[in-house]
């Protein structure tokens, strides 16, 4: 069995460097008596000797020759690789996955991302804009290192945190005869022509699960007009051609600035905002401290009305 080990090519370079057990012991802050056991276990495990040892002077071997520039590759390799993994973890190196809906990435994550990357300029991140699906198939992939969005299919794989707490409500035109409500009703909307995202968002998948558990006169399906994103729906609304149901974090966005948010009642419908992490993927100590800041950010920002953070 090999019992190689670093410290054993560290000493036998050394050696080879100096010449001489004495200044290479003293270099590598040993006693002499130990540098030598440790130059003999190498050479008893190659079976060779690798260092002619004479009154005056160490040489290198023919065999001993050979080894020593492969033992100077591995050595100057693994110090790389340690380095590397030291700059990681001293946020000195490294990248950042997340994966976020555009709300959130638009409305949220600005001032964090710019905070922390004043701290850590050297720390590279990258962000995916996703719907609620994309986002845990991300995290499921190890596409990015978190994800921050709904719950939207219970992924057996992963742990979900919820952090906020959104507030649905209807999106209109500033010329709409609802807008002057402070809350609108389901039963006031149900005849009005509407534009949904698309199926496969969560906003969508929430929406219909509502309607279909308290027999809401709500048309989801069929004949109405679907957009795949939230910016694409605001001009849809803006254009007069519909309504939307959106939550508040959504409605939030700069899309939607020229539009009216009135929140719904008669139910209530509240979507909860998670962290998603993958269970047993441990963060590096880079997303971990953005993680770590993200939610003492939700825990004292001033968020947009209607969205209230989860204790």
């Amino acid at each position: 069995m090999n019992n190689v080990s670093v410290r054993h090519l560290r000493a036998f370079i050394e050696v080879a460097s100096c010449g001489s057990f004495t200044k290479a012991a003293h270099n590598l802050h040993l006693t002499q008596s130990t540098l030598t056991a440790t130059i003999k276990q190498l050479e008893e495990q190659a079976g060779l000797k690798l260092l002619d040892r004479t009154t005056r002077s160490v040489l290198l071997t023919g065999e001993g020759t050979g080894f020593l520039p492969v033992a100077e590759k591995l050595i100057s390799d693994f110090d790389t690789a340690f380095s590397d993994l030291q700059a990681v973890a001293t946020h000195q190196r490294g990248k950042i996955g997340i994966a976020a809906s555009p709300s959130m990435i638009g409305r949220v994550l600005p001032d964090i991302i710019k905070n922390y990357h004043q701290q850590y300029p050297k720390i590279g991140i990258y962000l995916r804009d996703d719907n609620a699906s994309g986002i845990e198939q991300r995290v499921l992939d190890n596409d990015v290192d978190f994800g921050i969005g709904g719950n939207h299919s219970a992924q057996s794989e992963l742990n979900y945190k919820p952090v906020l707490n959104d507030l649905y409500g209807v999106v209109l035109p500033h010329n709409h005869p609802l807008r002057k409500q402070n809350i609108i009703e389901w039963k006031d909307i149900c005849e009005l022509p509407q534009v949904h995202l698309t199926s496969d968002s969560g906003t969508r998948s929430q929406l219909l699960k509502l309607v279909e558990s308290e027999y809401l006169n709500l048309n989801l399906q069929g004949s109405i007009i679907e957009v795949s994103t939230p910016a694409g729906l605001a001009e849809m609304v803006h254009a007069g051609i519909g309504i939307s149901l959106l939550p508040a974090l959504a409605a939030s966005t700069r899309a939607f600035q020229h539009l009216v948010f009135i929140p719904l009642k008669s139910p209530t419908l509240n979507r909860e905002i998670c962290i998603i992490t993958r269970k047993g993927r441990a963060l590096s100590p880079a997303a971990e401290s953005l993680l770590s800041m993200i939610e003492q950010q939700f825990k004292r920002a001033n968020l947009p009305c209607h969205v209230e953070r989860i204790n």
